[in-house]
């Protein structure tokens, strides 16, 4: 049984500090380029869905939001 057919992320560019620690948490999905971090796979693959929520919760300008 599955709680999400998909998952998908975004990175306010604005708002993000580039501190990498979504990189660091989750480097499958994340990585930091010129300062800001960008996605780099959308929908998130099931397996990477912890470590997703993860990134989110240990982004100090919640910059992450999952839609």
């Amino acid at each position: 049984m599955s709680n999400s057919n998909s998952m998908k992320i975004m990175v306010d560019e604005l708002v993000c500090i580039g501190t990498g620690n979504c990189e660091e948490i989750c480097p499958n999905v994340f990585e930091v380029v010129d300062g800001k971090a960008c996605v780099k796979v959308n929908p998130i693959p099931a397996e990477e869905f912890d470590c997703v929520r993860e990134a989110v919760n240990a982004c100090p300008a919640r910059a992450i939001s999952i839609t």
